[in-house]
């Protein structure tokens, strides 16, 4: 049913890339992307998140950050976002996918994961911890 999967965060260098790859590691088999509503276009993942997922045994090398397109949110089964405030960005977008967009803490009491960037490196690894829950929780439910 929910076989292509996007990720959505701001710049599309942090949470998304990792919550991609977090989500990838655990439903293989599924088409899963990320993007950015403003996104660092062509950037690879932010060098602290690359560091902070690689110390959990989980790579982002070849991330390449992508901004999100009408297109992208039309393929996707399911859109998956850090914050509430990203669900109006991607309904902006386009309208016809606010029944498919979710937060990706949704089955952790509808949590925010704070962007981390630019933060300390305890920001980073707060955010990673959640998006992990996050990812196991719907690793779950799908």
């Amino acid at each position: 049913m929910f076989e292509n999967i996007l990720v959505v965060c701001v710049g599309n260098i942090c949470r998304s890339p990792t919550g991609e790859r977090l989500l990838r590691e655990r439903l293989s088999g599924r088409n899963i992307s990320s993007a950015g509503v403003s996104a660092l276009v062509d950037k690879p993942a932010d060098k602290v998140a690359s560091e902070v997922a690689l110390q959990h045994g989980l790579s982002l090398d070849g991330h390449c950050a992508r901004q999100l397109t009408r297109s992208l949110c039309q393929e996707a089964d399911l859109i998956l976002v850090m914050e509430k405030g990203h669900i109006s960005a991607v309904t902006a977008i386009d309208p016809s996918v606010r029944g498919k967009t979710m937060l990706f803490g949704h089955w952790q009491n509808e949590a925010e994961i704070p962007d981390p960037y630019r933060l300390s490196r305890e920001a980073y690894e707060h955010a990673y911890e959640l998006l992990v829950r996050s990812a196991d929780s719907w690793t779950q439910k799908l």
